[in-house]
């Protein structure tokens, strides 16, 4: 119960500490959204003092006041839910556009990084336990992969699969034209087809790093002493890989792997702006472009609470998965 106590009590100071380099980053940006709204309006005519105060109000941001008045005001409004107006896709609301493009990101990249994961360490498992193989000798390779910048392979990808052999859409979510969003199996088909290449491209450049640091691992692990005893008692060899040799070389992967979960939320901002995927790194794109105070706060805020939650859940079933961590704390 101490060990958890401790755990929460780190975890609501980073996630204080994260709020406040939330709000005060965004405003070290040149320029406001207030002004960028005003410069629009400005097109149309004149912009009158009271036409400004009419857009701070509307967007929720007070620009005149001291920073520590705006610093209270955002965290009164963070407890109240209300994230303010996007200035981005004014007039939509911060939680309606995060609402929308959530669930994309979770569902491309959640999905991809779960399958790279399991990928990779089932491959870099059996690599370990097999050294000098065929599947050992592949390592190198898909470490190549994984050091290849990210937008090149993501347009080689689509230039073959989606150019040259015309087997998956170049862009989008789904097809806008024949299907509807909804929860019917036109629907799903569709966002399944239209998200596997962009997740292929995930999958394929980072399930060599799973695959490398489990091999690695399990090399480490098969010279210990309890393996050889494992072995002096007959059992089988299956047994011995999974439940005495895997399940102790895994762990750092597991560490790595809440890491990732946490970033799943942020997106791979570079996927979706090649595939024009309607995620979070499109919207995220879209409120730095505009400097959208609001809508930046949003993300990032979904994002810290993402990461921390996910460290937080690992570092709970880390304890169980290795009692050791609790013996020291």
């Amino acid at each position: 119960m101490k060990y958890i106590l401790q755990k929460l009590g780190f975890y609501l100071v980073a996630f204080w500490a994260a709020l406040t380099v939330n709000f005060f980053l965004p405003r070290l940006l040149p320029g406001n959204p207030v002004d960028i709204m005003l410069a629009k309006l400005a097109q149309r005519g004149p912009v009158t003092p009271e036409a400004r105060e009419a857009v701070e109000l509307l967007l929720g941001t007070n620009t005149e006041a001291p920073l520590i008045v705006q610093y209270g005001q955002y965290l009164g409004k963070l407890f109240t839910l209300d994230l303010g107006t996007s200035v981005a896709f004014f007039p939509a609301s911060v939680t309606d556009i995060i609402a929308q493009t959530l669930p994309w990101t979770i569902g491309l990249i959640g999905v991809a990084t779960v399958i790279s994961f399991i990928l990779g360490v089932t491959l870099g498992m059996l690599a370990g336990w097999k050294r000098g193989s065929w599947l050992d000798n592949l390592i190198p390779v898909t470490t190549m992969l994984q050091s290849v910048p990210y937008f090149w392979l993501a347009l080689i990808l689509l230039f073959v699969l989606g150019g040259m052999w015309d087997l998956f859409p170049l862009n989008g979510g789904y097809n806008v034209y024949e299907t509807s969003p909804g929860w019917n199996l036109e629907f799903i088909g569709s966002v399944i087809y239209y998200g596997t290449l962009p997740a292929l491209t995930i999958v394929i450049s980072s399930v060599g790093g799973w695959m490398l640091g489990m091999r690695n691992m399990m090399v480490s692990t098969l010279s210990d002493d309890y393996i050889l005893t494992a072995e002096a008692k007959g059992l089988r060899p299956v047994r011995i890989m999974t439940t005495y040799a895997a399940r102790n070389a895994v762990l750092p992967s597991v560490a790595g792997f809440a890491i990732s979960l946490g970033f799943v939320v942020a997106g791979s901002i570079v996927t979706e702006a090649v595939f024009s995927y309607p995620g979070i790194g499109s919207a995220l794109l879209n409120a730095v472009g505009s400097n959208d105070y609001s809508l930046m706060q949003g993300l990032f805020l979904v994002i810290t609470l993402s990461v921390l939650g996910a460290n937080l859940l690992v570092d709970l079933l880390y304890s169980f998965i290795d009692p050791r961590t609790r013996a020291r704390s």
